[in-house]
C-alpha cells in the first residue's frame, strides 16, 4: 500500500480491505458528514450516512440503519473518528450483501458490482461455492492438477490465484476459445514480467467476454486482494453458468412467448432476467400462485423452490414436502429433491433463507443447465426463422457493448439496441470519449416516461457526433430512440473509433498533435513490420491476405520481440490454421495489454473495422512504451517477458 493509505489508516486489516480511490472516496465522505458541527458521534451516523447515501441506502431505512449501528456500538455518545466509521461501514456492507438484490431494477448489475461498489467483505459461502466449482471444472487440467483440489474452507484459493493462471484458465470454461493458452506463461516459476503478463491477459480477457473490472489491477490479484479476485471469479463463474439462457444456445426458450414480438423482446433481455422468466413459467404450472422477482428475498422461504422442482422432476416429489412450515427445514427437503435429481450444487440451506443473490442465482442457473423442462419439439420454434440472423450485427453489437461497459458508467448494458434507446448511456459514453462535450443540463436522467425526452437526449446525441464530424447522413434522435440497429452500430463504430484516434493523439509520443488517420495506423504498422526485416504488407484494413494472421504476428514481434513464440503459429493456410492464428493474436495483443473486443472471426473474415480497431490498439500500446522498455533483454529462458504497466483497466483501449 501507498503512503497514502497508511497515512489514513494505520490498522493494517483496514488498510487491506480497501484500494487508494476507495479510502479516499470514503474520507471524502466522512469528512462532509462531520462538517455540519465539527464532530460525529455514533447517535448522528446513521442519519448522516443515509443522507450522503454511503452505504446500501436502497436496501436499509433509516430506522434499520440505526438499529445496526447501535447493535455494533451500544455507546452512543461516543466520538466517530475515521477508522471506526470504516468498520462500521464494513459491518454495514456485510448485512446488506445479505439482501442485496431485492427489488433491484436492473439485476444484471450483477456484473458490475462484484468489483466497483465499496464492498469488501467476502462471502466464505460464495467463495466454497466458487472453490467447488473450480475444483469441478478444472480438475483434469495439466498444469492446475498440482494445486487442485483447492480446500474450500482455507484461502488458498487466492494463492493459487497469484500467477494468473487459474483465471485464464477459468475464463475459458466460461467462454472457450477466449483465450489462446499457447499465450499462457505456465513455466513451474515464473518470474514477475511472465507473472505480469498472465494478469493482464486475464484481465482483458475477463473485459472481452463482459466482465467488469474498473478498479482492478494486475497488483490487486499479485497482493491476493480477496474481494477483488472473488469478485472477478464470480463474474466469470456467472457468465459461464447464464451462457444457455438466450434463444441461440437454447431455441425452446420460444416456448416462454407467444409471437415473433414477444421473441424479439426476450432476445434483448439480460440473461438472469431470462431465467426468472423461466422460473415463473414453470411455476405457473403449479399452485403456487406468487411471482418472483429476484433471487433473494423471493426465495428465502425456499416454496418457490419446492414448487419448481415438483414440476420439473416430479419422480423425486415428496407431497410431504410441502406441508413442512419451517423454512430452514424447507430448504433442506428442497436440496436432498436438487440432489437426487443430480444438480445440488453452489448453496447450503442457510444460503437460501438468508436470501444470497448470487449463489441462488448459480443454484436456478444450474437447475436449468440440467433440466429445463422445456418442450424439444422443433414445431413449436418455427416462427424463429422470420427472425433476421445477422452473424456480423450481432458480433458488432457484443463488441461495442463490451466496450461501452469497460468504461466506468452507472449502468451496465446488456444490448445495446435496447439499453441506448434513452439516449442516456451514450451521453455518458461521449461524455468519457470527449470529456465535457455533453450539456447536461439539456439532459433528462432515466427513468424517462414521457418519450419526446428520450428524443432530445437522442438529438443531443446526433448533434455531438456530427460536432466530432462523424457521418451521419439522414440519422436522427429518433432513429436511436426506435432502436435502428444499423444507424446505432454506425454511430457507435464511429464513437469507438474517434476514442482510439484520440488516445493516440494525446501521446506523448506523437509531434505536433497532428490529427491521426487511418492512413496513419496503416502506414506505421507497415513500418513497423518492415523495419523488423518482413516483407509481409497490409494494403488496406481490408486486405484479404489479413485472413491468415501472419502480418499482425508480424507486428507483435516487432513491437516486442519475443511476443510471438514461432514455433506455434501455422501457416494460415487451411481455415483451421487461420483461426489458430488469430486466436494467438488477440491472446498475445491482450497479454501486452491490448484491450481489444474482437473475435478470431474478424480476423479470418477481414472485418475491416475490427482489424482497424486491432492495428490502432497495438500502436496505442506501442507509443506509449517507455523506449528502454519496447525492447527488453529479459531472462533468456522466456520467449515473452515484457515489461508492463498496470493499467490493463484504467482505459477502454488503453
Amino acid at each position: 500500500m501507498s503512503g497514502f493509505v497508511g497515512i489514513l489508516v494505520s490498522d493494517p486489516w483496514l488498510q487491506n480491505q480497501f484500494t487508494q480511490v476507495e479510502l479516499r472516496s470514503l474520507k471524502s465522505h466522512f469528512t462532509s458528514m462531520r462538517r455540519e458541527n465539527g464532530k460525529l458521534t455514533v447517535s448522528d451516523l446513521a442519519s448522516r450516512m443515509g443522507r450522503s447515501k454511503v452505504v446500501g441506502d436502497q436496501n436499509l431505512s433509516n430506522e434499520e440503519r440505526t438499529s445496526l449501528i447501535q447493535s455494533f456500538h451500544p455507546n452512543l455518545n461516543d466520538e466517530v473518528d475515521f477508522e471506526f466509521y470504516l468498520r462500521i461501514y464494513l459491518n454495514l456492507q456485510a448485512h446488506v450483501n445479505a439482501i442485496i438484490g431485492s427489488g433491484v431494477k436492473n439485476s444484471s448489475a450483477f456484473l458490475k458490482t462484484a468489483t466497483t461498489t465499496l464492498l469488501h467483505t467476502i462471502s466464505d459461502s460464495e467463495k466454497s461455492s466458487y472453490v467447488a466449482h473450480i475444483n469441478n471444472y478444472l480438475s483434469g487440467d495439466e498444469f492446475l492438477n498440482k494445486y487442485l483440489p483447492i480446500n474450500p474452507s482455507s484461502n488458498d484459493l487466492f494463492e493459487v490465484a497469484k500467477d494468473g493462471v487459474l483465471l485464464c484458465k477459468l475464463i475459458n470454461v466460461a467462454v472457450p476459445g477466449t483465450i489462446d493458452e499457447r499465450a499462457i506463461n505456465t513455466k513451474s516459476m515464473l518470474n514477475p514480467w511472465e507473472r505480469n503478463e498472465n494478469h493482464t491477459l486475464c484481465l482483458n480477457s475477463a473485459k472481452a467476454i463482459g466482465c467488469t473490472v474498473v478498479n482492478i489491477g494486475t497488483q490487486d490479484i499479485i497482493e491476493g486482494r480477496r474481494h477483488l479476485v472473488l469478485g472477478v471469479i464470480s463474474q466469470i463463474i456467472k457468465i459461464q453458468l447464464l451462457a444457455d439462457l438466450n434463444l441461440k444456445k437454447t431455441p425452446q426458450l420460444v416456448e416462454l412467448v407467444d409471437d415473433s414480438k414477444d421473441v424479439e423482446e426476450l432476445m434483448s433481455l439480460p440473461p438472469d432476467k431470462i431465467l426468472l422468466r423461466w422460473m415463473n413459467f414453470q411455476l405457473r404450472k403449479s399452485e403456487y400462485k406468487k411471482t418472483v422477482t429476484n433471487f433473494s428475498s423471493d426465495v428465502k422461504d425456499a416454496e418457490a423452490y419446492t414448487h419448481l422442482l415438483n414440476v420439473l422432476a416430479p419422480e423425486h416429489k415428496n407431497s410431504s414436502n410441502l406441508a413442512v412450515k419451517n423454512p430452514f427445514e424447507r430448504a433442506n427437503l428442497v436440496l436432498e429433491h436438487a440432489d437426487r435429481m443430480g444438480c445440488r450444487r453452489y448453496l447450503t440451506a442457510k444460503d437460501i433463507i438468508e436470501g444470497s443473490p448470487n449463489l441462488n442465482l448459480a443454484f436456478v442457473a444450474h437447475i436449468f443447465q440440467h433440466r429445463n423442462g422445456l418442450s424439444t419439439k422443433t414445431k413449436q420454434i418455427s416462427f424463429l426463422d422470420t427472425l433476421a440472423d445477422d452473424t456480423q450485427i450481432s458480433r458488432e453489437e457484443k463488441a461495442f457493448r463490451f466496450w461501452i461497459n469497460s468504461f466506468d458508467s452507472s449502468v451496465y448494458i446488456n444490448n445495446v439496441f435496447e439499453d441506448l434507446r434513452d439516449g442516456w448511456i451514450l451521453l455518458q459514453t461521449l461524455d468519457k470519449v470527449s470529456p465535457g462535450i455533453v450539456n447536461w443540463k439539456l439532459a433528462s436522467k432515466p427513468p424517462i416516461k414521457l418519450p419526446f425526452k428520450k428524443v432530445e437526449n437522442c438529438n443531443q446525441v446526433v448533434k455531438l457526433g456530427k460536432q466530432l464530424k462523424f457521418s451521419l447522413v439522414n440519422i436522427a434522435g429518433n432513429d436511436i430512440v426506435q432502436g435502428n440497429k444499423k444507424l446505432i452500430l454506425a454511430y457507435l463504430w464511429q464513437l469507438m473509433r474517434y476514442n482510439i484516434l484520440q488516445l493516440l493523439k494525446n501521446l506523448r509520443f506523437h509531434s505536433n498533435g497532428k490529427e491521426i488517420t487511418d492512413v496513419d495506423i496503416l502506414e506505421w504498422a507497415n513500418a513497423k513490420v518492415r523495419e523488423n526485416g518482413s516483407q509481409t504488407r497490409m494494403y488496406s484494413f481490408r486486405d484479404k491476405s489479413l485472413s491468415d494472421g501472419i502480418f499482425f504476428l508480424e507486428l507483435l514481434s516487432s513491437v516486442q520481440p519475443r511476443a510471438v513464440n514461432w514455433s506455434l503459429v501455422t501457416n494460415g493456410v487451411t481455415d483451421e490454421e487461420k483461426k489458430m492464428n488469430a486466436t494467438y493474436v488477440i491472446s498475445i495483443a491482450r497479454k501486452l495489454g491490448c484491450s481489444i473486443f474482437l473475435l478470431p472471426e474478424d480476423i479470418t473474415e477481414v472485418n475491416q473495422k475490427m482489424i482497424l480497431t486491432l492495428t490502432a490498439s497495438i500502436m496505442h500500446w506501442t507509443l506509449k512504451q517507455p523506449l528502454h522498455l519496447i525492447k527488453p533483454t529479459g531472462s533468456p529462458d522466456s520467449h515473452n517477458g515484457s515489461l508492463l504497466d498496470d493499467s490493463t483497466s484504467d482505459s477502454s483501449l488503453d
